[in-house]
């Protein structure tokens, strides 16, 4: 691939916003936006781990609630699934 006049400018555009980066965080509004950031980032990945910790309880709660509805609300839902599935009321599969 050759090099050309646009490959060349973005090369420098590109340098010149990480110098100008650069000098923008050793000031000391620099320092405290990356401290900022980094009290941030450590928020939310407890946030994410509290999350992942809770996820399956909450699973299992949704399961529950959505089985409770269809039981409520479609009483020969689970009838139909297994006519569906091709299952037998004990819950053996059908030989087809």
């Amino acid at each position: 691939m050759a090099v050309n006049a646009k490959h060349l400018a973005t090369f420098i555009l590109g340098a010149a916003a990480g110098v100008a980066l650069n000098k923008y965080l050793q000031t000391e509004e620099g320092e405290k936006l990356m401290t900022d950031l980094k009290e941030k980032g450590n928020q939310f990945k407890t946030e994410a781990e509290g999350a992942m910790d809770n996820a399956p309880e909450y699973f299992e709660k949704l399961k529950s609630q959505l089985a409770d509805l269809l039981k409520a609300n479609f009483p020969n839902a689970e009838q139909a699934i297994n006519d569906v599935l091709g299952k037998k009321p004990d819950g053996l599969e059908s030989k087809v």
